[in-house]
């Protein structure tokens, strides 16, 4: 039995759609997102199994017997989204309650390792003798790390 191309055509929806609001910033965007996949998870799940009768030992021939796994893995699939969903309201309604809104912030140590990779040269370009070279805002963090004194920034 192959699947119906609506469903799979739905499925890629849900998926592309879920996958781009994951990379949002906003957190109700985030939530929204991990929505999108869970439902899409599912209706990928419940294309898999094939239709027939209560999977019910007596009830039903063993020939015209529906799969039973792949129901239990969307009940599976479903509390985890539950789950998830619980999670994320609860850091957006904390981040907002704090912030006055659900975006989450650039780490100031991320935005520091990208000015590094910003100033230098890239791969394969470094003269032998500075490989072994700590750029000075990297040598401060060690020293003030250590507890030696050293210049500020």
């Amino acid at each position: 039995m192959s699947p119906n191309l609506i469903y799979v055509v739905v499925v890629g929806v849900l998926f592309a759609a879920g996958v781009t609001l994951l990379l949002e910033r906003s957190l109700t965007r985030v939530l929204m997102g991990v929505i999108l996949l869970g439902n899409g998870a599912n209706l990928l799940l419940l294309t898999g199994g094939r239709a027939g009768g209560p999977p019910i030992v007596g009830t039903t021939a063993e020939e015209e017997m529906a799969d039973p796994l792949p129901q239990a893995m969307v009940l599976t699939a479903i509390v985890i989204t539950l789950g998830m969903t619980a999670f994320l309201l609860a850091l957006a309604y904390r981040s907002w309650h704090l912030n006055g809104h659900d975006e989450v912030q650039d780490d100031v140590e991320d935005r520091r390792i990208m000015e590094l990779a910003d100033r230098a040269e890239g791969p394969g370009t470094a003269d032998p003798e500075t490989t072994d070279r700590v750029p000075p805002a990297v040598a401060d963090d060690r020293r003030v790390a250590a507890g030696e004194p050293g210049r500020t920034r």
